[in-house]
C-alpha cells in the first residue's frame, strides 16, 4: 500500500460520521452530463435519509433536461473555510425521478419520509410547500467518498 492509499484511509469518514454530515449540511453540488458530453455543476439543498439523497430540482432546469438523457450523476457535500478543516462527502450514481413531475403534492408514500425531512431541514417548517415547478431526484449511490483533513 502506498502513502496516498493510507493517507486516503486516515482521513475517510465512517459510515456514522457520513450519516451524521449529510444529515446536518444543506448545500451540495451537483454535477451531471450535458448531451454534448460536458459537464454541467449547479448548486441544491438536499436531504439524507441515510440510503438515498433526496434533490428538489426544477423540472425545466438543464440539470432535469441532462437526467432525463443521461440519469449519471455526482454530488459533493463539502465543508470548512481552512485546508485542515476541509471534510465533504461524494456521492456517484444514477439518479431517478419519484413522484409526479412537476410535484403538485399528490399522495406518493415512497416520497413521505423525505416530504418530512426536507421542509423540517430547509425551511423550518413540518409540511412540504409544493410550487408546481419542483420535482423529486432520488439518488442512491453506487460509491461514496469521504475526506477529513481535521484527522490529519
Amino acid at each position: 500500500m502506498d502513502d496516498s492509499q493510507r493517507r486516503g484511509r486516515r482521513i475517510m469518514m465512517t459510515p456514522a460520521e457520513v450519516d451524521a454530515f449529510l444529515a446536518e449540511q444543506r448545500t451540495c453540488r451537483v454535477a451531471t452530463v450535458s448531451p454534448d458530453g460536458g459537464p454541467h455543476v449547479g448548486a441544491l439543498w438536499f436531504a439524507w435519509d441515510g440510503t438515498s439523497l433526496w434533490l428538489y430540482s426544477i423540472t425545466r432546469s438543464r440539470r432535469w433536461a441532462d437526467l432525463r438523457k443521461d440519469p449519471r450523476i455526482s454530488v459533493v457535500v463539502d465543508a470548512g473555510e481552512s485546508y485542515d478543516e476541509l471534510h465533504g462527502v461524494e456521492l456517484s450514481g444514477s439518479a431517478v425521478p419519484v413522484g409526479e413531475a412537476p410535484r403538485t403534492g399528490e399522495p406518493c408514500p415512497e416520497l413521505e419520509e423525505v416530504e418530512r425531512l426536507f421542509p423540517a431541514k430547509n425551511f423550518g417548517i413540518a409540511e412540504m410547500p409544493h410550487d408546481g415547478r419542483h420535482a423529486w431526484l432520488r439518488l442512491t449511490p453506487d460509491r461514496i467518498v469521504s475526506w477529513d483533513f481535521r484527522k490529519i
